[in-house]
């Protein structure tokens, strides 16, 4: 039985689904063109990255959830948390369709060291939007110390493994800077 409590996230996983079938309609693939569906792809520059479950580009997805659920609390401090949640995942799900849009791949392509990246399965992109479910979920429930304590250790080990991260990756989309693409290139 569908209550009013439930609602929300009932249009939660209704608003997944449907980005889902937008992304299939705009030609992304349903899953890694490799045939095979793994838990995590750790290799960053290769053909299997943005394609499976999850990798390491998924603690970004966790952070946008703690965002998230502060802006929305910020914004909406009185509502309630499905419903905040929901528009959390209407934004998310609004990024996965623009991230894999050809202006922003291009965009990659041109200002980042993401030279190889074709845009996201629709696989990754679901699971990035329940990993921000997840974020969203954790930060209504942990104390804000430990949310803002995983969001630094997830941007400082991605930016000492990988020399990538949701800080920098918007600063390189946004404010691109020549220095910033050496270094994270190894130069």
């Amino acid at each position: 039985m569908l209550t009013r409590r439930a609602l929300p996230y009932w249009l939660t996983a209704g608003v997944i689904v449907a980005a889902a079938i937008v992304l299939l309609a705009l030609g992304r693939v349903p899953y890694c063109t490799c045939g095979y569906v793994k838990l995590w792809e750790g290799v960053v520059k290769s053909p299997g990255n943005s394609q499976h479950l999850s990798d390491w580009y998924t603690p970004s997805h966790l952070i946008h959830g703690f965002i998230f659920y502060w802006l929305a609390w910020l914004v909406a401090p009185k509502a309630p948390l499905g419903w905040r949640l929901l528009a959390a995942t209407l934004v998310e799900a609004a990024w996965e369709i623009l991230e894999n849009s050809p202006l922003i791949i291009d965009r990659y392509r041109a200002v980042t060291i993401s030279l190889d990246y074709y845009g996201d399965s629709v696989l990754n992109s679901v699971s990035d939007m329940l990993t921000m479910v997840v974020g969203f979920l954790l930060a209504s429930r942990l104390p804000v110390w430990l949310t803002i304590a995983i969001a630094v250790g997830f941007e400082v080990l991605t930016t000492l493994l990988i020399r990538d991260g949701l800080a920098l990756n918007v600063l390189m989309l946004v404010w691109p800077l020549t220095a910033v693409r050496a270094w994270q290139a190894g130069a």
